[in-house]
């Protein structure tokens, strides 16, 4: 709701965030789009037992999240396109060129991240609720 008010490139907190030159809100969002739809996937591939093994699961949700993510890049893009002038602000690229690919690349260590720090918490969940069926 704050990058919705603001726009995620002026999001007043994130100004010159760490020395950066350019605002970063936008980097948080998409970690977060890669670290929740993580555990969507994860609960769903082992719920449904589609894969056999944690490595091969693993994979397919990190391929997951950034399938969502390359598609939701694609979305900004045919916005931008369709709302011509605008394209600058509503992208939040400020002038970076691999912005695109740093959002994936955030994305990416979202979803990292959330299979490291939450698997063992969810396998712990799903346990509990499998005992009770």
């Amino acid at each position: 709701m704050v990058g919705g008010h603001y726009t995620y490139a002026e999001v007043p907190f994130f100004d010159g965030l760490f020395g950066a030159e350019r605002n970063n809100y936008d980097k948080l969002g998409h970690f977060f789009q890669g670290f929740v739809p993580a555990l969507l996937a994860r609960e769903i591939l082992i719920r449904k037992n589609v894969v056999n093994g944690a490595v091969w699961r693993n994979i397919i949700i990190v391929s997951i999240c950034l399938a969502f993510s390359a598609f939701y890049e694609l979305l900004e893009w045919w916005v931008a396109l369709a709302s011509g002038e605008s394209a600058e602000a509503f992208l939040g690229t400020q002038g970076y060129a691999w912005d695109t690919q740093s959002d994936m690349g955030f994305a990416l260590l979202g979803a990292i991240f959330s299979l490291i720090t939450l698997s063992s918490s969810h396998d712990k969940q799903l346990s509990k609720v499998n005992s009770l069926k």
